[in-house]
């Protein structure tokens, strides 16, 4: 068995793929488009959309899907755990550009580095460094 993380998005599912790609080392396994399945009732518009995409993040799968009325992600965070100070400042500047920040990186009792913020794409996520005795 294994869990792993879905999210849905208002049309740029592709863009965001790329981007995660490129910025935080992913790689993308594979992307369906609305369009690769018999459905007549799918918009012309919405047939170049995603309608299934995978990318591994650091042993972690994440999966996505553009749909018409999806939502940014609020009560839940994609966490991502980093392996030095260094790094988590390059992630947070990365994926705070556009975005929106609701805690902005800074040491915290349990953490050497930590943020919450959502990103351009809607995605919450949370960075963490973890000090050595957590």
């Amino acid at each position: 068995m294994r869990l792993d993380i879905y999210v849905n998005y208002r049309g740029n599912c592709e863009q965001a793929f790329h981007f995660y790609e490129q910025h935080l080392g992913g790689r993308i396994s594979g992307i369906v488009r609305h369009g690769d399945q018999p459905n007549p009732n799918i918009p012309a518009e919405w047939k170049g959309k995603v309608l299934h995409a995978r990318i591994e993040i650091g042993g972690t799968v994440l999966m996505g899907a553009d749909i018409p009325q999806a939502e940014p992600t609020r009560s839940a965070y994609l966490t991502l755990t980093l392996d030095s100070e260094a790094d988590a400042e390059r992630v947070y500047a990365v994926l705070a550009e556009g975005g929106e920040i609701f805690m902005k990186m800074e040491k915290t009792p349990f953490a050497n580095r930590f943020a919450m913020l959502r990103d351009k794409f809607g995605v919450s996520w949370m960075l963490l460094h973890e000090t050595a005795s957590v």
